[in-house]
């Protein structure tokens, strides 16, 4: 399926880069006259001073400027024959590839249905009168079908940036586990559907969030014990609280809740997944398209879903995390004598600030995210939209910290709410009047108890997780 990029602007570049040739005749004629042996092509700042050249000429130029971004391969800001026509047969493919996924019925001709149906497919709703204007504009001989010919002379001077290329490379949620898992689930393309790459990357995404995790364990653990245990008449520094559980549990209780924390991956990656793919189905306005503020909504519910059925799984990892040498044997153990002292209710406290919690951080993290995303794509790509590794894990990095920031108030709730059962002469609080308990008498700043561990170990987990994420995809035969 063509994208719209490709199509669509690539249809008013050419047509503005076509009325500058008509406006000069002078220039239409160098045009014509592209390199040949021994030629080279520069852009017109490289021209020597005192040379002069119209509007019409900048128009064209710039146009040629993305050509020589394109196919310059020795960086010397102009293409030498051989440069050009590797440009041209790379290009070329890529065309035909295009083509051949707008022409439906197979004929080898493109009309205006076509267009219409290929634009509606990726969510862009055009009336008739526009696409037979598009396909006018392509047209040369005047009968209302677009051959390969034409399509090809039409667009193979002009680079364009797939939309199917930024789906792939600015995958977020999918790539980068920082041991929360409430952002908005990545987009995969048709392509990727189809063809089942999709599972493959979500296997992938959770080997790396497993291995992340277990990476940071302690981190996390501390971060937990911190929110519960910290206060100002209690405080705990970083280095007193290792020090303390070293004592109690030794090396290994630095890893405690981690089993759960792994496991938890698997069932709740892919119910999101599924979720989200119904309710973007139910919310979406248009079929095939949806909007930033729908897919917001969609992942939230996304998750709201995927968070109800785990989160079990939730409070045993707080309770585990806690526990204290011999309290509990394991995982079942856990939830055993959960469920005789406490009832079945136990699994769901703090269920309420953890939904809320939803709101702020996936709304941030994709708010900031698309933000920097959309910054770097239009400032710095040229030929294409893979951002790099150091580009991709500084906006996942950026976007999700400044999502736990808004949120971790709530997680800090909810993680006291989980605990304070298993915690000798604790009151059994409502959420409300904890929240109020807190800012009494620890202020504002009682909320963020927890919070150094917390973004010490958003570096080394992001890092992990990249790594082995890429290793994981290679394994299992996804290129990149």
């Amino acid at each position: 399926c063509v994208c719209v990029c490709m199509f669509v602007l690539n249809s008013f570049s050419l047509l503005l880069l076509e009325a500058a040739m008509v406006e000069s005749p002078s220039l239409s004629a160098e045009a014509r006259s592209l390199p040949s042996a021994g030629l080279e092509v520069r852009h017109p700042a490289a021209n020597p001073p005192g040379t002069s050249w119209c509007r019409a000429d900048h128009v064209f130029f710039d146009c040629l400027q993305e050509i020589i971004s394109s196919g310059d391969d020795n960086k010397d800001d102009g293409l030498n024959f051989n440069e050009f026509s590797k440009y041209l047969m790379d290009h070329e493919k890529k065309l035909l590839l295009t083509f051949k996924s707008l022409d439906k019925n197979n004929d080898g001709q493109i009309d205006y249905m076509e267009i219409k149906q290929s634009l509606a497919d990726l969510g862009m709703n055009i009336s008739e009168e526009d696409a037979n204007k598009i396909l006018q504009s392509i047209d040369v001989n005047g009968t209302m079908t677009v051959d390969w010919n034409e399509f090809r002379q039409h667009f193979l001077f002009n680079p364009a940036t797939s939309l199917q290329e930024i789906i792939r490379y600015w995958k977020h949620s999918t790539v980068l586990d920082i041991g929360d898992s409430l952002t908005i689930p990545d987009e995969f393309t048709e392509e990727e559907k189809t063809t089942g790459l999709w599972w493959r990357q979500l296997a992938a995404g959770g080997m790396a969030g497993a291995v992340s995790r277990t990476g940071t364990a302690p981190l996390d653990r501390m971060k937990v014990f911190m929110q519960v245990h910290s206060s100002k008449s209690n405080k705990i520094s970083l280095v007193g609280g290792f020090k303390q559980m070293l004592k109690e549990g030794g090396v290994t209780s630095l890893w405690r809740g981690n089993g759960v924390n792994v496991l938890k991956i698997a069932p709740e990656t892919a119910i999101k997944f599924m979720a989200y793919e119904q309710y973007k189905k139910l919310l979406s306005s248009e079929p095939g398209k949806i909007q930033t503020h729908e897919r917001f909504m969609a992942g939230s519910l996304a998750g709201a879903t995927a968070q109800t059925a785990i989160y079990p799984m939730e409070v045993m990892k707080t309770r585990l995390t806690l526990r204290k040498t011999g309290q509990y044997s394991g995982m079942f153990d856990c939830a055993k004598k959960i469920l005789k002292r406490e009832g079945v209710k136990a699994f769901y406290k703090g269920y309420v600030p953890n939904i809320l919690g939803i709101i702020p951080y996936a709304g941030i993290d994709l708010a900031v995210y698309e933000s920097l995303k959309n910054f770097w794509l239009s400032k710095y790509a040229k030929d294409t939209a893979n951002p790099g590794v150091l580009v991709l894990l500084g906006c996942g990095t950026i976007s999700s910290t400044c999502g736990q920031l808004a949120s971790y108030p709530l997680a800090l709730i909810r993680t006291r709410m989980q605990a304070q059962a298993s915690l000798e002469g604790s009151e059994q609080q409502p959420m409300g009047r904890m929240v109020k308990n807190v800012l009494e008498k620890e202020g504002f700043f009682g909320l963020y108890r927890g919070i150094l561990p917390n973004f010490m170990k958003v570096i080394p987990a992001v890092s992990i997780s990249y790594v082995v994420y890429e290793y994981t995809r290679s394994a299992l035969g996804i290129q990149k």
